[in-house]
């Protein structure tokens, strides 16, 4: 007997279907299925899978078209040679992960741009620069510009001979996306207005992999979470600036947890000039120069519950005399730093485990073989009101460097563990220059509480 059809399955609901077993869990498919019903199937519209010749105006026709009929838009596997794309507001595109693809055909422009608009949903699609120049006039391969509620889930961003994902002034969600081969920096937003980064794969990109930047410093909340960044590189160089695996720039309350990142030239996690920056939970590992960076003008830090395993510094939370100020170290595990970075070390100090220099508790971690310094309390005389108790400091040069340049505040230094501290367990030091013996228990400076800690060969 020849089967019969159910007769409410049509074609699009086929396809849906397909797209459903292609993408994985059963959540994931319900939620697909539940977005696919109702959707215009682009190559009803015109649209050819795999063609060679330029589809870019038929593809704005088809997301026009859906547009204004309020339905999604499906494009089937297979690739797309378009440029210049728009998205209008009410934009949703769906296709099938890893074989939808968008291919850049060049000639200036970029692949798909949207500015001023809201509510744009991409899910699926993967947007290929083929490595091709981009306008002169943009930065970015996909570049949404003061859009509000823009979901990118699902989607992958390669080959931009810029950067990679570019959100100004944007809010809404990038998630389960991957991003690689951008020239600059994978991902970077500037003055958000409320943007979640979260559970995403940044790789092999040229000079950053997600950055979290504001024009002026100012609120800006971005949580940036869940993330694998790696291998990223520095090629336009510098001391920092470039290299970090994730970013912040003037952007306060930013929260950056359990992300992990590996093989970055500089840091792992920098933040500059961030107020209110929560680093929590992240794997850092074979940084090429300080792992973890809160400097510069900022005021207020927590970098807690962190692993760090490779780089020339573990974590660094610098700069009081441009206003740097105001953190929690705590819980934080770091081992194998050397003192091999990207520049010479006479430039800043390389083989510390943990520096601070003002209004600092850094309480509850644990250092293994840390080349020079433990720990490193103030710099010159730049130090005030730091708290460094509880931290086992194992195999270090220097267990405890501790700042004794006329001029420096206050520091305790209490009930530490240090166990086989080659040079010293706890000393006085002039920038790099040691000048004391052993502190602990000594009154020799009226600024210094140094007492209580255990001291093991």
């Amino acid at each position: 007997m020849k089967p019969t059809q159910h007769p409410s399955l049509s074609r699009r609901m086929f396809l849906a279907g397909t797209a459903v077993c292609l993408s994985g869990t059963t959540a994931q498919a319900l939620v697909q299925l539940a977005e696919m019903r109702g959707s215009i199937d682009a190559g009803d519209l015109g649209l050819i899978p795999n063609a060679t010749s330029d589809q870019s105006q038929v593809f704005q026709t088809a997301i026009n078209r859906a547009v204004e009929k309020g339905r999604a838009l499906f494009v089937p596997a297979g690739t797309y040679p378009v440029a210049n794309l728009r998205f209008p507001s009410g934009t949703m595109i769906v296709g099938i992960p890893g074989r939808t693809r968008l291919i850049y055909q060049g000639g200036g422009g970029q692949l798909a741009r949207a500015e001023g608009v809201s509510h744009v949903e991409l899910r699926g699609l993967t947007f290929d620069g083929a490595n091709r120049t981009i306008g002169d006039f943009t930065e970015g391969l996909v570049h949404f510009i003061a859009s509000r509620h823009i979901t990118l889930d699902n989607c992958e961003i390669v080959g931009s001979s810029r950067m990679g994902l570019l959100l100004d002034r944007c809010s809404g969600r990038v998630e389960n996306c991957r991003i690689s081969g951008a020239a600059e920096a994978g991902l970077r937003s500037n003055e958000a207005q409320g943007l979640e980064i979260t559970g995403n794969t940044v790789s092999d990109c040229a000079n950053g992999g997600i950055w979290v930047h504001r024009w002026q410093e100012g609120e800006d909340g971005t949580l940036v979470s869940g993330n694998r960044v790696e291998r990223i590189g520095a090629k336009y160089g510098g001391t920092g600036q470039f290299g970090n695996g994730i970013n912040v720039f003037r952007a306060h309350g930013v929260v950056i947890s359990n992300n992990r990142v590996t093989d970055c030239a500089f840091s792992a996690i920098r933040s500059n000039a961030g107020s209110n920056v929560q680093i929590l939970g992240n794997s850092c590992v074979r940084s090429g120069e300080t792992a973890i960076y809160s400097e510069f003008g900022f005021q207020g830090a927590i970098i807690a519950n962190n692993l760090v395993d490779g780089g020339t510094m573990g974590i660094s939370i610098a700069n009081f005399m441009d206003g740097g100020r105001m953190a929690v170290c705590s819980g934080n595990l770091i081992r194998n730093l050397s003192e091999t970075g990207p520049y010479p070390p006479e430039v800043a100090g390389f083989g510390i485990g943990i520096a601070a220099e003002a209004d600092t508790t850094i309480t509850g971690n644990v250092i293994e073989g840390a080349p020079k310094f433990g720990l490193l309390l103030g710099w010159g005389p730049y130090m005030r009101n730091l708290v460094a108790s509880q931290n086992i400091l194992r195999e270090c040069d220097t267990g405890i460097a501790v700042t004794v340049v006329d001029g420096a505040g206050s520091a305790v230094v209490t009930n530490n563990v240090i166990q086989g501290s080659r040079r010293g367990a706890i000393l006085g030091y002039r920038w790099l220059d040691q000048t004391t013996n052993e502190l602990n228990g000594s009154l020799a400076f009226a600024n210094l509480s140094i007492e209580g800690n255990q001291i093991a060969g």
